[in-house]
């Protein structure tokens, strides 16, 4: 008589959450670096224009998100820095990068949303070009690049709440030493065959005398 044994499967919660474990993490990967990279983009764009009077007439005057403000770049960076370590750490150290990841988001979008209205740096420009420090930029209009920037933010802010929500499960960088900390030992040598030429060669590739004593 044969006997057929029944071979468990996994729990339906536990797949279900091994799933839902690997989808949150390919969105935050997908939507921290798109938006980090959006972001970015966008700063180097034109967000604002005008027209300032000068001796000659009027001379038109821009400028990139980088001269109206330098923090949705440099969170980008750190965002994008954050997303990183996010899988060096584990524990407290994971939730508290994770929320640095969520905040470099959020700061983006506020400092984007900031800078779409902001005419202080083309005032600046207009300035500079008139040489009257009281003068004013004319038919001022802002692009659509803050809005985006600000949209790179907020890509990087849902990679960051995702990273709270489910960084528990992720998987962490594997290194050299095992979780309590000690360092794996090393494999014993294979033992080399004196009368085996290819034993005797493989022994001096790895940087061993074959004529010694067999380690212990």
């Amino acid at each position: 008589m044969v006997y057929v044994t029944a071979v468990p499967h996994p729990r339906p919660e536990a797949a279900a959450s091994a799933r839902s474990s690997r989808r949150s993490l390919a969105v935050a990967l997908l939507s921290g670096a798109l938006g980090a990279a959006v972001a970015l983009l966008a700063t180097r764009q034109r967000w604002s224009e005008g027209t300032a009077t000068v001796a000659g007439g009027d001379f038109p005057l821009t400028v990139k998100g980088s001269d109206v403000t330098g923090v949705p770049a440099a969170l980008a960076i750190v965002g994008l820095a954050a997303l990183v370590a996010v899988f060096a750490v584990r524990k407290a150290g994971r939730l508290l990068v994770s929320a640095l990841l969520a905040l470099s988001g959020a700061g983006i979008v506020a400092a984007a949303l900031l800078g779409a209205s902001d005419g202080s740096a083309l005032d600046e420009k207009a300035a500079q070009a008139s040489g009257d420090t009281s003068a004013a930029v004319a038919a001022l209009s802002h692009t659509a690049w803050p809005y985006v920037a600000a949209a790179g933010g907020a890509l990087i802010l849902l990679a960051g709440l995702l990273a709270l929500r489910y960084g528990g499960r992720w998987p962490a960088m594997s290194g050299r030493y095992e979780r309590n900390g000690t360092p794996q030992p090393r494999r014993a040598a294979p033992a080399v065959d004196p009368d085996r030429p290819e034993d005797i060669w493989k022994a001096l590739d790895r940087g061993e005398d074959p004529t010694g004593p067999d380690p212990a």
